[in-house]
């Protein structure tokens, strides 16, 4: 008679740290990774943060040093390693000496005002993560590229009207996302307005764009969905999920070349990349006269949730052998 093996992964035990629990893409990770055998738990940075409000408000440094010692502490829990999600929460993963760290970094920390800071402590990670080859660039150091994974279950095409009357969008009218708060100054909300302004002159028919504060993610695919294309406008980017959530939804997208976007739009219709102004004005009176959906589904197939979250977890595998 032949045997029965259980063929599930073996349990690994992560003590996650993050600056804050709300973020989306995080919690998607987390949901995602505890499907593939992955038990965590999570230790957020203490103190407010307006990332998802929209305001100017940040942690301080006297917050990230409140953290330190209740890392420390909490590190000598039942855990297989520390995964620093976000380079300033690296120093933390460090000072404890007992478990193995996992740096992922998400494209601000890199590229931004304490890049510097990141740096020096991704040379002393087990494993760092960057989601592409142009941070990875940037880090000048072996590193694994994974983007953040998109939930296809969650983003999907749906009929265009019924979105846009769930969100008492109008018909009859061009609609432009801009999926950020407009008070997230790396976003570029500014660059976007005057963009659509342009865009008013050239085509036909008002011109709406929209904005996103607050709203809950399972929301967005509403928005994707009755929107008529994707403007960023983001002055620096790791690899931006809402450029892969639009994907998912078929919604065309016109970005600046920041990030990965370069790589996800590669081949997309009614999407492109673009270098100046009138690049990204041109791409959006092209998309709205259009009036189509693009082909991004297959695209966003390539960075699904449960294929970046397989290999998430195969980096902590080849850590801790």
């Amino acid at each position: 008679m032949q045997a029965v093996t259980d063929e599930r992964p073996a349990t690994i035990r992560v003590l996650n740290l993050v600056p804050s629990e709300r973020s989306r893409f995080f919690r998607q990770q987390r949901a995602t990774l505890a499907n593939l055998g992955v038990e965590e738990t999570t230790m957020a940075v203490p103190g407010h943060h307006g990332y998802d409000d929209g305001s100017t408000e940040s942690r301080s440094v006297t917050d990230y040093a409140r953290f330190l010692p209740q890392v420390v502490r909490q590190s000598f829990g039942e855990y297989d390693l520390v995964h620093a999600n976000y380079g300033l929460t690296a120093p933390h993963a460090l000072a404890q000496l007992r478990l193995p760290v996992v740096l992922s970094l998400w494209g601000t920390d890199l590229m931004g005002q304490y890049g510097w800071l990141t740096k020096a402590c991704a040379r002393h990670a087990d494993a760092v993560i960057v989601m592409s080859e142009r941070m990875a660039e940037e880090l000048d150091q072996p590193c694994y590229v994974i983007p953040h994974g998109v939930d296809l279950d969650v983003f999907k095409p749906m009929p265009t009207d019924e979105a846009r009357a769930e969100l008492g969008w109008a018909e009859g009218v061009h609609h432009v996302l801009f999926p950020y708060p407009p008070g997230r100054g790396v976003k570029d909300y500014p660059r976007a307005q005057r963009v659509v302004d342009r865009v008013r002159d050239l085509i036909d028919g008002p011109v709406e764009l929209h904005t996103v504060t607050g709203e809950p993610h399972e929301r967005m695919p509403l928005y994707y969905n009755a929107a008529d294309v994707l403007l960023l406008t983001s002055q620096r980017e790791g690899s931006p999920n809402a450029v892969k959530e639009a994907l998912a939804c078929n919604l065309p997208v016109v970005s600046t070349d920041v990030g990965d976007v370069p790589e996800r739009l590669a081949g997309v219709s009614l999407s492109r990349v673009a270098t100046t102004d009138d690049d990204l004005v041109d791409g959006v009176a092209t998309a709205l006269e259009a009036g189509e959906r693009s082909d991004g589904r297959a695209a966003a197939e390539r960075v699904g949730a449960e294929a970046t979250g397989r290999r998430y977890r195969e980096v902590y595998e080849e850590v801790l052998r």
